[in-house]
């Protein structure tokens, strides 16, 4: 469980095995093979992605500090 109450997702098995079969075109052996951290990394270097995006709290904090950031065009 997560400190906030709520449950920890499961883990997106099929997500990862389309991009490690898929996409990074890996063998049975060498996808097994990996950790999660190795996995991740690897995902991060396909994608580019370092961070989880902001969620909507977040927005609405950001939005509350900065309020001229919701009146752009």
């Amino acid at each position: 469980m997560l400190p906030s109450g709520g449950e920890v997702p499961p883990f997106p098995w099929r997500e990862a095995m389309a991009i490690g079969f898929g996409v990074l075109k890996l063998s049975s052996r060498e996808f097994w093979a990996l950790t999660p951290r190795e996995l991740a990394a690897a995902i991060v270097g396909l994608t580019g992605r370092t961070s989880a995006p902001m969620d909507r709290a977040a927005f609405e904090d950001l939005a509350r500090r900065y309020p001229d950031l919701e009146s752009s065009p």
